[in-house]
């Protein structure tokens, strides 16, 4: 069993920054790939970025590209998501998530966590 929590969201102004955090325990970090994904109201849940389980290879999606920055700590069980110069459109809850690399899509979820981000 896998469990992962994330922490960091809040309110910030347009523009600011914010960190998320999720910490995973119950399997072997560096076997999973990890992915922030996150939902606005009224909307689809969407991935935000990801991260290989030995950070070869990252993903942004195009709206976040240049502002968001996801990395990873294999001895913390930790991925990070650091959100810079960020915009009302930006508000959602953010999730984490985690699929193993061999195969198989993301099976593991977070609760998530709230970010909005005021005009």
């Amino acid at each position: 069993q896998v469990q992962l929590v994330e922490s960091g969201g809040g309110l910030v102004q347009a523009g600011g920054s914010l960190r998320l955090s999720c910490a995973a325990s119950g399997h072997t970090f560096s076997m999973y790939a990890m992915g922030w994904f996150r939902q606005a109201p009224g909307k689809g849940r969407e991935i935000v970025a990801s991260i290989t389980g030995n950070a070869d290879t990252i993903y942004y999606t195009n709206s976040v590209k240049g502002r968001f920055t996801i990395s990873r700590d294999n001895a913390k069980n930790t991925v990070d998501l650091l959100m810079s110069s960020l915009k009302p459109e930006d508000t959602a809850i953010y999730y984490c998530a985690a699929r193993p690399v061999v195969a198989g899509g993301y099976s593991y979820w977070g609760q998530g966590t709230q970010v909005t981000v005021s005009s």
